[in-house]
């Protein structure tokens, strides 16, 4: 059987202190940057260890497409019905505030719980859920 191996989720970007901080703010991360004259790139850690490392690495090109990948923020988990809709709702007003775009709200229906599909401060998409 293969081991468990760790990992990171990458994200080229044009500030990457600003996303980094931003994704920082979204997950409860911390973020690290390089010193002086080091490069333009940005770590974000999950301080309990738990969580996959995040780096932003700066690119000259801006996005272009849907991403293929995306994250899940699971702010929802366990809860359902107006109860889930109501703590999505107001992650997603936070997250605005930090200058993120909600694109739109999947309600709740016979198969699948609500979710939020939203957009980063550089349009990378994600998902509340």
């Amino acid at each position: 059987m293969a081991s468990v191996k760790k990992f990171q989720v990458t994200f080229d970007c044009a500030d990457t202190e600003r996303v980094a901080r931003f994704w920082c703010e979204v997950l409860g991360y911390v973020v690290t940057l390089p010193s002086e004259g080091e490069g333009s790139w940005a770590v974000c850690t999950d301080p309990t260890g738990e969580g996959p490392r995040m780096y932003f690495q700066q690119v000259p090109e801006g996005k272009v497409a849907k991403n293929r990948v995306h994250l899940d923020v699971r702010v929802g988990t366990g809860l359902v019905g107006a109860e889930r809709l109501a703590v999505l709702e107001a992650e997603r007003d936070r997250l605005v505030a930090l200058g993120a775009v909600c694109d739109n709200v999947l309600y709740a229906d016979e198969e699948n719980e609500s979710c939020i599909n939203m957009r980063d401060i550089e349009g990378n998409e994600f998902c509340l859920d």
